[in-house]
């Protein structure tokens, strides 16, 4: 895997920009929190005719990050592009694994977006259907793709074990 590069000395972030960050790292934590005290067997616990589990959405999200900071943005080689079998586990994956391997990918797009010369710079790879988007568009369409996942995670959470809140 291709290092992020230093950050740029000129880059700066503004007030706004701050904070779109910060909703992003605020909704990434919830994601993580919605797994808290549950065992590997109630996360990867079906509750819908699709398939989907807890677990499976932040191996999903951690898919995202991927794919949106490293492969367009950066336009760095990674795996197949398709969204659904992201939510798909691995048969070793647990709780604890899969959320390092979301914090990992979090921390690689953090630094990836430290070393931006600005939330202005376009994507190397655009995307098949929204083209060539920025950085800021990016980091907006994550917020609105972990805030979306977030409230998947609040049903599940709630139909596993009861479960609502922060």
């Amino acid at each position: 895997m291709v290092d992020a590069p230093e950050p740029a000395a000129h880059a700066t972030v503004d007030e706004v920009d701050a904070q779109l960050l910060e909703f992003l790292d605020i909704y990434r934590s919830v994601a993580v929190r919605k797994l808290e005290d549950l065992t590997t067997e109630q996360a990867t616990a079906v509750a819908t005719p699709t398939g989907m589990t807890l677990l499976g959405i932040v191996a999903h999200l951690a898919w995202d990050e991927r794919i949106w900071f490293g492969y367009h943005f950066l336009g760095q080689p990674t795996e197949p592009m398709e969204a659904h079998p992201s939510f798909q586990l691995d048969p070793s994956a647990t709780v604890e694994s899969v959320v390092a391997a979301f914090d990992a990918d979090c921390e690689r797009s953090r630094q990836i977006v430290a070393a931006a010369p600005s939330f202005d710079a376009v994507v190397q790879i655009p995307h098949d259907h929204f083209g060539a988007v920025d950085l800021r568009w990016i980091i907006i369409h994550m917020i609105e793709e972990v805030a979306r996942h977030v409230g998947h995670m609040d049903i599940l959470r709630e139909l596993t074990d009861g479960s609502t809140g922060w």
